[in-house]
């Protein structure tokens, strides 16, 4: 979820592959995997002809959610 949650906010302003695996701290094999993921679940979307990722009003939707989750568990 960690990993999740993290690409989605690196792809919120927009972001190439390298950015991401810099961001979350993963390998280009594991990023491609999410990504692939986060894009069949409608999350995540690739501009045409481009490898520059942004975050869907779906993905922003759920990051939202998960993040209300993760503080409510802290108060």
């Amino acid at each position: 979820m960690d990993i999740t949650v993290a690409i989605l906010k690196i792809t919120k302003g927009g972001a190439n592959k390298t950015r991401i695996v810099y961001g979350a701290n993963l390998n280009f094999v594991l990023a491609g995997k999410y990504l692939r993921f986060l894009q069949q679940n409608g999350f995540v979307e690739a501009e045409q002809y481009s490898t520059h990722y942004k975050i869907t009003p779906k993905g922003i939707e759920f990051l939202d959610k998960v993040q209300e989750i993760m503080f409510k568990d802290l108060n």
